[in-house]
């Protein structure tokens, strides 16, 4: 009942700062950009003057796996940097500011607090992520060609596993720090860290979390889940698992410290 209590607090609260509006819509932009401005790109050119006299432009084919990758890349850059920014003070905010002493003082397990939040926001990122990526499958198979719907929900699946990670990673420092900036900026970095450890050591990292985009790409082109996916998956889950357990710890360790 409390963690109960705790969820719709955070649901309602999201709702009442528009997150369940411009989260959803800022997340189909991001999605569906890539896939309509490269099939319009030659009205797009001729519309703003046209090329100089001579010049030729030789697009490509683009087949739908390939479109599909355009989203992911820019959900997997620009959208990790909306989910950053908006989740950067969850906790954070409300350390700085004392009103996670007012709730805790009731008592509320630290657990519950925790998780609540965490689990508020996956509802939210989760449900952007399926819109967006719905209107980026429609838009796919209207220019492109035909994607399954099974492939589409497959996508979804793998995909919301690295973005669950993502937040993870920003419920960690949320109890680590209690400025929001700074949050953004460890979170950032701790992001890009692993993207370039994964591209050295890749090896190696064969199952790192960054993996899962190239393992999802192979997935649409063979038409079955790959064994890599797959492990890919579990690790990605149990990190993000350990994530929220250290996030509970911290923050445990942290107001009881102060």
């Amino acid at each position: 009942m409390q963690w109960m209590t705790l969820f719709n607090k955070e649901m309602v609260e999201n709702w009442r700062n528009k997150k369940w509006i411009w989260v959803p819509l800022v997340i189909i932009l991001l999605a569906i950009l890539d896939p309509i401005s490269n099939y319009y790109l030659p009205q797009i050119i001729e519309a703003v003057g046209g090329l100089p006299d001579g010049a030729i432009i030789n697009l490509p084919e683009f087949a739908p796996a390939e479109v599909v990758m355009m989203s992911l890349s820019q959900l997997s850059s620009l959208g990790v940097l909306v989910i950053v920014l908006m989740a950067m003070g969850t906790i954070a905010s409300e350390r700085k500011s004392g009103v996670s002493e007012l709730i805790l003082v009731k008592p509320v397990s630290y657990r519950n607090y925790i998780t609540a939040k965490w689990a508020a926001l996956l509802a939210l990122v989760w449900a952007a992520l399926f819109v967006g990526l719905l209107a980026s499958w429609y838009y796919t198979n209207i220019l492109y060609g035909d994607l399954s719907f099974k492939s589409f929900l497959l996508i979804f699946i793998f995909y919301g596993l690295w973005l669950t990670f993502v937040i993870s990673i920003i419920i960690f420092f949320n109890t680590l720090v209690k400025t929001p900036g700074l949050v953004a900026f460890l979170s950032i970095l701790t992001i890009m860290a692993m993207s370039i450890m994964t591209q050295i050591f890749g090896h190696i990292l064969e199952w790192s979390p960054n993996n899962l985009s190239s393992y999802i790409y192979e997935m649409v082109i063979a038409g079955e889940v790959s064994s890599d996916l797959v492990a890919t998956s579990v690790i990605t889950i149990v990190l993000s698992l350990i994530l929220v357990f250290a996030s509970i710890f911290t923050f445990k360790a942290k107001e009881l410290a102060s």
